[in-house]
């Protein structure tokens, strides 16, 4: 498991090591989630199915409509570690079908 604390970290680790799976937050400053996942389906679309959204802001209806419209998962925060680890299972389940 790797971190990036915003999207342009992200995008050099994207770059240089193949994930299975990204775990991305809305809010991060830098480049901010939206961001990332558009530089995602122009750059590596297939990763895009292994993207799962999270964010504290959870008042914001732009923050839900991001996840919906993209038909990407999303996961509020606070949540535990139980609720990740089911998240990302159902996420790479559906993958993999």
């Amino acid at each position: 498991m790797d971190v990036a604390t915003n999207g342009k970290i992200a995008q050099d680790m994207i770059e240089n090591k193949q994930y299975d799976l990204c775990l991305i937050d809305i809010r991060t400053p830098t480049m901010n989630g939206e961001e990332l996942y558009r530089w995602l389906r122009e750059r590596h679309s297939p990763l895009t199915k292994r993207v799962v959204f999270t964010s504290g802001d959870t008042l914001s209806g732009d923050t839900q409509s991001l996840a919906e419209q993209a038909g990407r998962p999303f996961l509020p925060k606070p949540f535990s570690p139980e609720e990740l680890k089911a998240m990302l299972r159902e996420t790479l389940n559906k993958v993999d079908d």
